[in-house]
């Protein structure tokens, strides 16, 4: 299935909302190539549309786009194997070539000899070439800032991301009410392809319960993410030790968290020591389960958080773009059928006059006897989205 974010992902410059200047930038930068310098970077939070402006100046100027990421570039000798030739070739079929480098504050990792291998290819590149980042500033982007023009691509203000999805709700003939929508625009932070994935989702929701259960979901993804800053990014310290003590997540889903993310702050040596700690706290993790030992939660702690970050010899200010565990969000999805399901029982309990329990026990009868008469999902009031749950 296609998301919305996908969909309806811009095409031109005037597709983009909120980056006016941003824009203007960007086509002084291609017009001028040849005078000026030969790379910008767009900076700016996740979600701003920095790699669509990318895509948008390709589709203006009549270009191809050739697109390198985290997944293509780790070191000097990837780097020049991939992006040299890409530089020096002609276009195949368009009229001009844009070079975009996706998240270049990550994509290089710590290899040094990477950045400066990007500067110089940056010179004698015969094709504009567009880097994007969170963070422009850090220390090790000092030899490209200098080889760069800096554009900054803004947090989008709130009124903007509501306008882009009454847009979108419309095209889709999908309904949100206006109090969702606003809240949904100033959770987002900005983050307009968040919002647009959160109003998809919720356009398919039909209690207010499933909706909170959303916006809680988020709130505890933004806060496990501070948490996983202070345990990646920051010396072991009382502070760090303390990273997850507020949080209202279960052990096993910061585990799966933790592990998810590992092979993104650490390389060698550290990542074999924090895959080490990991399975330290897995072990202990088996042994309260099994044996009820839940003083051993102090132990996981521990390792999770304060031996995680006693692997950082100083503190770091890189930016780092934390996955979520698909297991996670497996099991929110779960949350949602079984919720559906719920709903579903409650209904059918009321109108045959049995419990609630027997109801969600006796389900698989029940289904089947609801898909068997066409009359029967009429009698119980089943919405769209009930339907749908009783055909899969």
């Amino acid at each position: 299935m296609t998301t919305w974010a996908e969909k309806y992902r811009p095409i031109y410059f005037e597709d983009i909302r909120g980056q006016e200047e941003a824009v203007a930038k960007i086509k002084d930068f291609i017009k001028n190539f040849h005078l000026k310098k030969r790379a910008i970077i767009l900076y700016g939070p996740t979600g701003t549309g920095k790699t669509a402006l990318a895509y948008a100046a390709a589709k203006e100027t009549n270009s191809e786009i050739f697109e390198l990421n985290a997944s293509n570039l780790r070191n000097k000798e990837k780097l020049k194997e991939t992006l040299k030739p890409a530089i020096e070739q002609q276009a195949l079929l368009k009229k001009g070539k844009i070079i975009l480098i996706d998240e270049v504050d990550w994509v290089l990792g710590e290899d040094r000899g990477g950045i400066q291998e990007l500067s110089e290819l940056i010179e004698i590149s015969e094709y504009p070439m567009i880097l994007t980042a969170n963070d422009a500033w850090t220390k090790k982007l000092t030899p490209l800032r200098k080889k760069c023009e800096i554009i900054e691509v803004k947090n989008l203000d709130y009124k903007i991301v509501k306008d882009v999805l009454i847009k979108i709700l419309r095209k889709e003939k999908k309904f949100i009410d206006n109090k969702i929508l606003t809240e949904i625009a100033v959770k987002t932070k900005g983050d307009l392809r968040a919002a647009i994935n959160d109003a998809q989702t919720i356009s398919k929701l039909s209690s207010e319960e499933q909706i909170k259960t959303l916006f809680d979901e988020r709130n505890k993804e933004e806060n496990i993410l501070d948490a996983l800053k202070k345990i990646f990014k920051l010396k072991a310290t009382n502070e760090t030790l303390r990273a997850f003590d507020q949080l209202d997540i279960k052990t096993d889903e910061i585990i799966l968290w933790v592990e998810k993310n590992i092979p993104l702050e650490y390389r060698d040596e550290k990542l074999a020591k924090a895959y080490e700690l990991l399975s330290e706290t897995d072990i202990f993790n088996g042994r309260i389960y099994h044996q009820q030992y839940w003083r051993f939660l102090v132990y996981e702690n521990i390792f999770l958080s304060y031996g995680m970050a006693s692997l950082n010899k100083e503190n770091k200010t890189n930016f780092t773009k934390y996955k979520k565990p698909t297991r996670v969000l497996k099991i929110w999805m779960n949350n949602l059928k079984i919720a559906k399901k719920k709903t579903i029982s409650e209904k059918y309990a009321k109108h045959s006059h049995i419990s609630i329990k027997k109801a969600m026990k006796e389900f698989p009868i029940i289904k089947q006897l609801i898909n068997s008469n066409p009359k029967i999902p009429e009698e119980l009031d089943l919405d769209e989205d009930e339907m749908a749950y009783l055909k899969a």
